[in-house]
This record gives structure tokens, sequence and C-alpha cells, in this order.
């Protein structure tokens, strides 16, 4: 059984919850919606920015964990460098 309803935030993969926010910001920029729903919208998108942030800074974690050797086999723990 599969329901129409929209995801909690924190349900959102990345990719989801990244085009979200992309809408939001189009929406926003667009100067369109009404001061309430423009507040609305706005709140959402920061709940979606942090929802991102925290993804990203998951995935860091876990590619900083791995560095492959030449064998093709996880050799050792070394930070990515993503900073």
């Amino acid at each position: 059984m599969t329901s129409d309803a929209p995801k909690p935030d924190t349900d959102l993969s990345f990719e989801e919850a990244l085009s979200q926010l992309e809408s939001i910001v189009s929406r926003l920029e667009s100067g369109q919606a009404p001061l309430e729903e423009s507040i609305t919208l706005y709140e959402k998108g920061a709940r979606l920015k942090a929802l991102c942030e925290e993804r990203l800074k998951a995935a860091q974690l876990r590619v900083d964990q791995i560095v492959v050797g030449s064998d093709g086999k996880a050799a050792r723990a070394e930070p990515a460098g993503f900073d």
C-alpha cells in the first residue's frame, strides 16, 4: 500500500531534499509567493538545508574512513580532504 502523503523531512534522501530545496529557492526568487507562504517556504528551506548539510557531513565521514589500496580493498582510514 503506497501513500501520496509527503515524506517527513527526515525521511528524505539527500537528492530528494536538495530537489525540494531548489524548488523552494526558485519559488522564493520568483517573488510570486504571498508573504505568509514565503515565510513557510523559508522555514522549510532552512530545515532542508540543515538536512542536506547533515547528510553531506555523514557521507564525508564515511569517505574519510575508506582509502582503497592497489588491490582494490580498503587499506586504511585517512581523511578525504574535503575541507
